[in-house]
């Protein structure tokens, strides 16, 4: 599954449209640290200084999140496989973000920082029935794991401990095609197809419903 408003775009983040809280960090060299310190400056504005994001703004919570996923995603918006259909407004304002990271170093250090940050617990915003969610994740467990945990070989993020708000609002970019349309974004077209198996918007409530009852990676349930 794999989706942000940002205010002035003078001051929006850089970081991560994604989707998804949580997961296992690699270390990271200290330098990489210090590089991605530097430039997450930049996406501090919507996302927090400390990666715990800003519903108000369309920023979802970026800390902990697994370096992988969010240099592939910092990458996407760079090479504009994201943020550029006119459906997703918070990923046009996420692109020039992304694009200010101006060599794969800078990425790999925003990315490393985000890792090293702690994620934080999100309130329930939405409601559906867990109970059928249960049984539209199924699908979704072949690339997300079971535990919605997340398969970095599959390049399926973590969904456990993500902010429901960012997990729906996703799920509705990728049903109408403002994500995972660019004919060069392979995981993106995979998630496109299986959100499409979401019938209606009560279907993805309810598949959301289920997701926050998975713990993220690292957390007793």
């Amino acid at each position: 599954m794999s989706p942000l408003r940002f205010g002035v775009p003078t001051a929006a983040a850089c970081a991560v449209v994604l989707a998804v809280a949580g997961g296992d960090a690699t270390p990271a060299a200290a330098g990489d640290l210090s590089r991605g310190a530097a430039h997450y400056r930049l996406c501090a504005a919507c996302h927090g200084d400390q990666g715990a994001g800003d519903p108000s703004r369309g920023a979802p919570a970026i800390a902990g999140l697994p370096p992988w996923y969010v240099e592939a995603q910092l990458k996407k918006f760079r090479a504009g496989q994201r943020g550029y259909t006119p459906g997703d407004d918070t990923g046009l304002q996420m692109r020039p973000m992304a694009s200010a990271l101006r060599t794969d170093e800078d990425v790999a250090g925003v990315a490393a920082y985000v890792a090293s940050l702690p994620p934080t617990p999100h309130p329930a915003t939405v409601t559906g029935d867990a109970a059928r969610g249960q049984g539209l994740f199924a699908p979704c467990s072949a690339c997300h794991g079971p535990d919605g945990r997340g398969n970095e070989a599959l390049k399926g993020p973590q969904l456990a401990g993500q902010a429901d708000w960012y997990l729906l609002a996703q799920l509705g970019k990728f049903k109408s095609g403002a994500r995972g349309a660019h004919k060069d974004d392979a995981t993106g077209a995979q998630m496109r197809a299986m959100a499409s198996t979401l019938v209606d918007e009560q279907a993805m409530l309810d598949v959301v419903a289920y997701v926050r009852t998975l713990a993220p990676a690292g957390n007793a349930k």
